[in-house]
């Protein structure tokens, strides 16, 4: 097994001074921000708030040394901090010792799935999730997480209905402090959008905080312990209860690794290189591991600070270093300035960060596009919001829907009968209203692999339209869209020549491909005969059926 291939930081450029100032610079913008937000989620998660900083050190450094990507902000992220939350619910007391030791095992199991998939090249695996049940997905966790934090955002331990309370709990200090908080951050956001707008508004909170005293009036976010993290060894929780973790550990790394994915292709593709997606799961991984042994819970890639980083300049690994050693002096020296933050401010934070990713016009764009892959996204969307702590089912539910639509497609693939188009092209004959290549002829194209899972639809095709014509003479196959044939393909077409053979039908076979000629070869379905013709391109078997019955004189070839 070649390691060296995981060793990427190798290829950064040299550290110069001119690099270096402009690689400090993007990492102290993505650090400004890494901060709060790794404080904010860390509570999201119902993890010790200080956890969240410690996801942003060895295993932020860890992802870029070894990933392949190595602009990526490796942390806490939203969407893998509400699952790490709604796995555990009812298996431990948020913040308790039992809920970090679980979170511990949800980063180990994680992030061996992770390593093991990408020492194993399965990097292709991520592919089941699709697009749409990942827009389901984050839509409806945006939701939650948004609704979550509205109790904290407004002071309160539940939402309550009844109108005529809320006057008193809206203009407490808590609502007054959320609300004021949520207000500015989203007009920084909208007319300042380059500034810190967390970190300046927790700042801001933190010295009202202490001067008013909020603390007599609500809850703040205490004093954080400062300075490295310990090892940290979590203890056996039983096999019932690893049991219970296997399926919340799948879904996320599956989840995500698919936040690293869509900040990493943004990252390769604007630098013109190659994406490896084995190799950023192995780092990716031992991310997660790093993060364990470090007591905190899984990490992720966030796609808001990855592209903060991108937008501030930075030109390599460098700059995560920095970023990295920005939040080790903040976990050194600013811990007792966060301690008066009060707790509805970090929660106008979350709502804010999260607000980003909910988005109900990509249901609108995708009705647009596949009317099918919508009912997957809206049934994913559903069910998340409908197993609700357990929100992870949501995304198998949709994974099952969309390998289902996919089966059925395999099923049945598309056959058309095909015709000569005025433009020169075969085109599917039925829905362009185009007469017959020849009389009792049928021309046809399937376009899908003749495989096990389209020989019979292939074969059920062709003994529909003898059924329905029985006069007809010769069958054309337009073969260039089949690029792969196997067993019970070569046994689907040795039956079907022999029975066309049989009824004195000729087989016309146009554009096969090289590997699937050499295939029927071996399996000697391709004999010698007057009844099976073999042509190269389009056009030269259009020359022939030309013999059958007169076509247009100015036909020179034909597009698939």
């Amino acid at each position: 097994m070649d390691l060296q291939r995981f060793l990427t930081y190798r290829t950064w450029p040299k550290l110069t001074p001119a690099l270096a100032r402009t690689e400090v610079l993007a990492g102290l913008t993505v650090a400004l921000v890494m901060v709060p937000q790794a404080v904010a989620y860390a509570g999201l998660a119902g993890m010790p708030l200080v956890t969240g900083l410690y996801t942003c050190l060895v295993p932020a450094l860890l992802a870029v040394l070894l990933g392949s990507a190595n602009r990526l902000s490796v942390g806490p992220a939203a969407l893998t901090c509400v699952l790490i939350g709604a796995s555990l619910t009812g298996m431990a007391e948020p913040g308790s010792a039992e809920w970090v030791s679980l979170a511990v095992w949800l980063s180990l199991l994680s992030g061996g799935i992770q390593l093991l998939l990408g020492l194993g090249h399965y990097g292709w695996l991520i592919n089941l999730v699709s697009s749409p049940v990942m827009m389901g997905f984050t839509q409806a966790a945006s939701l939650l997480i948004m609704a979550s934090q509205v109790p904290a955002l407004l002071g309160v331990k539940t939402w309550q209905w009844d109108v005529a309370s809320w006057s008193s709990w809206l203009t407490d200090w808590p609502a007054l402090f959320g609300l004021g908080s949520l207000a500015v951050l989203l007009l920084l956001r909208r007319y300042k959008p380059r500034w810190p707008g967390v970190m300046l508004v927790m700042a801001l909170a933190s010295l009202l905080g202490y001067v008013t005293g909020y603390e007599q009036h609500g809850a703040v976010v205490g004093l954080l312990p400062s300075g490295l993290p310990d090892v940290y060894w979590p203890h056996w929780p039983g096999l019932e209860m690893l049991n219970q973790l296997w399926v919340p550990a799948m879904v996320i790394a599956l989840v995500s690794f698919l936040e690293t994915a869509s900040s990493a292709r943004i990252e390769c593709q604007r630098d013109g290189k190659r994406w490896d997606d084995s190799t950023e799961l192995f780092a990716q991984g031992l991310a997660k591991l790093a993060s364990a042994f470090s007591g905190s819970f899984p990490t992720s890639t966030s796609f808001s600070r990855s592209a903060l980083m991108l937008y501030a300049g930075a030109r390599s690994g460098w700059a995560v270093v920095a970023s990295v050693g920005f939040v080790l002096l903040a976990l050194l020296l600013l811990m007792p300035a966060l301690q008066y933050v009060p707790r509805s401010v970090m929660a106008a934070a979350v709502i804010v960060a999260v607000l980003n990713l909910f988005q109900p016009r990509q249901f609108l764009k995708l009705w647009r596009i596949d009317r099918v892959e919508t009912m997957t996204a809206a049934v994913t969307f559903a069910i998340t919001l409908a197993t609700a702590p357990r929100i992870y089912w949501g995304v198998m539910a949709g994974v099952l829907v969309g390998l289902s639509h996919f089966l059925h497609t395999r099923l049945h693939p598309r056959i058309i009968e095909v015709g000569l188009h005025p433009d020169g092209s075969l085109r599917d004959r039925h829905l362009w209203k185009l007469p017959p290549l020849a009389p009792h002829l049928y021309a046809l194209r399937m376009d899908a692999e003749l495989d096990f899972a389209a020989a019979s639809g292939f074969e059920r095709a062709i003994a529909e339209h003898l059924a329905l014509h029985p006069d007809v003479q010769d069958v054309c196959l337009f073969a260039q869209p089949i690029n792969r044939i196997d067993a019970t393909g070569v046994e689907t077409f040795g039956q079907l020549q022999r029975q066309l053979a049989s009824r004195g039908i000729t087989l016309h076979i146009s554009g096969i491909k090289l590997p699937v000629e050499t295939a029927l070869k071996r399996a000697g379905e391709l004999p010698e005969s007057a009844q099976l013709k073999l042509y190269r391109t389009d056009a030269d078997a259009l020359q022939a059926l030309r013999q059958l019955a007169p076509l247009p004189n100015d036909i020179a070839a034909a597009a698939i």
